[in-house]
């Protein structure tokens, strides 16, 4: 992945990061909509399958593309329509699910989801040796709150098929968490047992930092005292060791290679701003080139208006 230079850049949310042509398939979808053309389904869908059958075996960029796609289609009726006109596309079935699941989780309806379980099985038949179907499960078993043992049945299939997919140790994360029915003892053992194994660059390795940052919004969530003194959270051992193993590898040059490594730099930058180690954020935001995520920074406000503040705090006397 080539970084770019964050000088005179227009600083931007951007779902696509750095994938130029998942982006000029948004922009495309995003202009049928703005000039009211009625699209018809087989070219949207010609469109996206064109896309998605890019690089085939590159399960981390084809898991990228679908979760930006399903997020993008939440209140669209093309999945739906796509799958109804061809029942049998493994494409069109796993970006239904995941639209179904993206859609269930922003309305807080789990039950909304109902329908992904048979549209994921479907599909994971379709295409035997793509981890997608069973990474969108995973999404279902965490809405609706799996049993354990189904939970990681269906995480064991993804790792049989992708063994550091990003999204699917996402979303053991969430499951695991103590906001979602699990607990700080099991996030830590999850982490732990990632770490010894993981390679350093793996498309989830920003899994332990990704711990630190949800454990930190927790402490600001109790408001009060304890959020006026959460900045102490990044002193303690355990979130000082997780920033430090990354801040200085991740934003050089061609470390961080998978389809969001940029999403993981925006992390890394917010948290080192957040720990106040601005001499060691600045080179992570160089790398991003003004490339936001909504999150972390929407946890203090409106997310462009964090990113730009916090950048420019870590280029004072620099």
């Amino acid at each position: 992945m080539a970084f770019l230079s964050s000088r005179r850049r227009r600083t931007r949310l951007a779902p696509e990061l750095d994938d130029q042509e998942l982006g000029r398939l948004l922009k495309s979808l995003r202009a049928t909509t703005r000039t009211g053309t009625i699209a018809t389904t087989d070219l949207c869908a010609a469109q996206i399958t064109r896309l998605l059958d890019q690089d085939p075996g590159d399960w981390d960029r084809r898991t990228h593309r679908i979760d930006v796609l399903a997020g993008f289609l939440t209140e669209s009726h093309l999945p739906r329509s796509w799958v109804a006109r061809e029942p049998r596309s493994a494409d069109a079935l796993v970006l239904h699910a995941w639209t179904q699941v993206a859609d269930a989780r922003a309305q807080a309806r789990p039950e909304d989801a109902s329908e992904a379980t048979d549209l994921c099985l479907r599909a994971a038949e379709l295409a035997p040796d793509d981890p997608t179907p069973w990474v969108a499960l995973l999404a279902v078993a965490r809405l609706q709150r799996w049993e354990q043992p189904q939970a990681f049945g269906v995480w064991n299939e993804v790792l049989a098929r992708d063994r550091w997919n990003r999204e699917a140790y996402l979303s053991m994360l969430g499951y695991l968490s103590p906001e979602e029915g699990g607990s700080r003892i099991q996030v830590l053992d999850f982490v732990d047992s990632l770490a010894a194994r993981m390679p350093a660059n793996a498309p989830c390795a920003g899994i332990e930092l990704t711990a630190q940052v949800l454990q930190y919004h927790s402490v600001l969530g109790r408001g009060g005292f304890e959020a006026l003194v959460a900045r102490n959270h990044w002193s303690h051992a355990m979130a000082a060791q997780a920033l430090d193993r990354v801040a200085h590898t991740w934003p050089q040059p061609g470390f961080l290679r998978h389809a969001r490594a940029l999403a993981d730099l925006n992390l890394l930058a917010y948290a080192l701003m957040a720990a106040d180690r601005r001499r060691d954020a600045a080179p992570a935001f160089e790398a991003l080139g003004g490339i936001v995520t909504f999150w972390p920074w929407n946890t203090g406000g409106e997310p462009l208006a964090e990113y730009e503040q916090a950048q420019r705090r870590a280029t004072v006397g620099l």
